[in-house]
């Protein structure tokens, strides 16, 4: 055999590379490409106090999308982040104007209305077999009620406590902002809760087929349950970290949050409908949202412009992973 005819040696790549989701490789693919198209509009966007500051906008994402991970793998949906988003900054504001005792108690209770919040919508799904996509709408509107009854209509003027503030803006590591380190702590739970415990092994088998996992012994209705209340209350520990980063809480403040927390958790190759999915694919659909945020507002594209474009992204997702699962 020639050397011209002899079969060339396949190109192996590395271990850990080959044991990658291909989602999760081409989702960091579409950062470096986005970094590299934000340094050809300003020098400063590969700057490390930029990229800090983009990480630190990135963990408010973050924290909510992985609440949402956890529902989109049991092949479920929760829509009613925008208001539970803005019902946990409310709350804890407005715990915080209630003396000293408000002070201590106002992040866990505006994170505790959240759980609260997603309590109901477990409840719904797990027991009363409502479509998620309903309860979760449902869900949002009287959340959505119930605080323009507490504010009256009007922007609510209780502050965000000193504690919020520090938690959300402050550097207990120099050059290190605390809201990254949250997220961090979060993300490291959510992997150790995925991978090496019972409760994570439930959801993606649940994700995968509701039925068969029942038949397994798996107490379905608990881990669904336990999975929106979970999802609520990151929602609202999200809302509380923006409070404290905006000094206060705001009407509608978590309406920009519903399409790219769904946008980021399927990007990261998380399965739309349940089942499949990794926590680092979660960790890079955020950043990489978070940096087209950026870059669309560089170039002026408005809000309405930029929902058109997390639309467009969910919809291609689901065209390239849902007749898969179908079949």
């Amino acid at each position: 055999m020639s050397e011209a005819t002899a079969p060339r040696p396949a190109i192996r790549l590395p271990a850990f590379l080959r044991r990658l989701d291909p989602a999760v490789l081409t989702a960091f693919g579409c950062i470096v490409l986005l970094l590299l198209l934000g340094s050809l509009y300003s020098r400063s966007f590969l700057s490390p106090e930029y990229l800090l500051q983009q990480l630190k906008v990135a963990s408010f994402l973050g924290v909510i999308a992985t609440g949402m991970m956890l529902v989109i793998l049991l092949g479920q949906i929760d829509l009613s982040v925008p208001w539970v988003v803005t019902t946990g900054a409310m709350m804890a504001c407005a715990a915080a104007g209630h003396g000293v005792f408000g002070l201590w108690i106002s992040i866990p209770f505006g994170i505790l209305c959240g759980v609260a919040i997603g309590f109901v919508n477990g409840l719904g799904v797990a027991y009363l077999r409502i479509p998620s996509m309903i309860i979760t709408l449902a869900t949002n509107a009287v959340a959505q009620g119930l605080m323009v009854v507490y504010t009256g209509g009007f922007s609510p003027q209780d502050e965000a406590s000193r504690a919020m503030r520090y938690i959300a803006t402050g550097s207990a590591i120099p050059s290190v902002p605390n809201a990254v380190l949250v997220w961090a702590l979060i993300g490291a739970i959510a992997v150790w809760l995925l991978a090496r415990t019972t409760f994570g092994r439930a959801i993606y088998a649940i994700g995968n087929r509701e039925r068969a996992a029942y038949l397994s012994g798996i107490n379905t209705r608990r881990v669904t349950l336990l999975a929106f209340a979970l999802s609520g209350g990151l929602s609202a520990f999200g809302g509380v970290l923006l409070a404290g980063y905006a000094s206060k809480a705001a009407q509608s403040m978590g309406d920009a949050y519903l399409l790219p927390s769904i946008a980021a958790v399927v990007l990261g190759g998380t399965h739309i409908l349940g089942g499949s999915g990794s926590y680092l694919g979660t960790i890079a659909g955020v950043i990489l949202i978070t940096l087209l945020q950026s870059i669309l507002s560089v170039m002026q594209i408005t809000e309405a412009g930029r929902q058109l474009i997390y639309g467009a992204v969910i919809i291609l997702m689901l065209l390239l992973y849902g007749r898969e699962k179908a079949a």
